[in-house]
């Protein structure tokens, strides 16, 4: 219905009372790269997403990482793709039964500035949940073929 009315009113307006003098060669726009202009323009909303969510101090995790769980006779393995997150930045809690990894992955200061070809790995804050088995654990960390393992051994 708006474009309708739009096409309308447009249709409405003389052709004579469209400039028609092309514009000097020192105030010609110069052409923009649609990719980097689509990209440009993502980054702003992400910028100001997070913004409003600092503003209202929500902490909602914003993406879930994929994980692995495998058991044994004494330990639950816990694999989390999180390349490039140091694995002490990573916090385990485990609360009525449920394992809870969370964090923050944000590109490292000195790229915050470049210009981005392609951004597939989230940032943000992440969380994941996992319900374990019924039992008491003993939880440590370390690295894995580029990953956060999580060591829970069964007491």
């Amino acid at each position: 219905m708006l474009k309708r009315a739009m096409l309308e009113f447009w249709g409405t307006i003389p052709i004579s009372r469209f400039p028609t003098a092309a514009p000097s060669p020192s105030f010609a726009m110069q052409p923009k790269n649609p990719l980097d202009w689509m990209l440009s323009e993502a980054l702003d909303q992400l910028t100001r997403a997070e913004r409003l969510r600092q503003q209202f101090g929500r902490q909602e995790a914003c993406w879930e990482p994929p994980i692995d769980v495998l058991e044994t006779e004494h330990e639950l393995l816990i694999l989390v793709a999180l390349p490039g997150v140091n694995p002490d930045n990573v916090e385990t809690v485990i609360h009525d039964g449920v394992l809870v990894i969370s964090g923050q992955r944000t590109l490292p200061p000195e790229l915050r500035n470049a210009r981005i070809h392609r951004l597939e790995l989230p940032q943000g804050r992440f969380e994941r949940r996992i319900a374990l088995p019924l039992g008491r654990y003993a939880i440590s960390r370390f690295v894995m073929d580029g990953c956060v393992a999580l060591r829970l051994a069964k007491s």
